[in-house]
């Protein structure tokens, strides 16, 4: 009797390939998943820190905009000490005429004794 190589290789080698499939395949199913776990987890790592970032970023743009609105608001508080310290009686009918001379500010006539309007009514 004679032995044929040829073929018992041939079956060890289909046998090792099944064998080889067995095993392989559910080790890849595996592999596969955690190459997809850690892609995931890098992948909210990285949303995460841009979510910090844009966080930061809005934080002291909220900081610069308040400090902006305190010099805006000093700036308001000198201007109107400024005036405040320079309006006169005088300079309160100048503006009362020059409002006259505009068109725009109506006046209410009260008749007196003498037919005389009143510029100023004081209580």
């Amino acid at each position: 009797m004679k032995v044929d190589w040829v073929a018992i290789v041939g079956i060890i080698a289909v046998i090792l390939l099944i064998g080889g499939a067995l095993w392989g395949i559910p080790n890849y199913k595996v592999y596969s998943r955690e190459l997809n776990g850690k892609a995931q987890l890098k992948e909210a790592e990285w949303n995460r820190q841009i979510a910090i970032q844009e966080a930061e970023a809005l934080k002291e743009s909220a900081k610069l905009m308040a400090e902006a609105e305190i010099l805006r608001a000093a700036g308001i508080a000198e201007a109107n000490e400024i005036i405040a310290g320079s309006i006169t009686e005088e300079y309160i009918r100048y503006k009362f005429v020059e409002g006259l001379n505009d068109g725009n500010t109506e006046v209410i006539y009260v008749p007196t004794e003498a037919n005389l309007p009143i510029l100023e009514a004081r209580g």
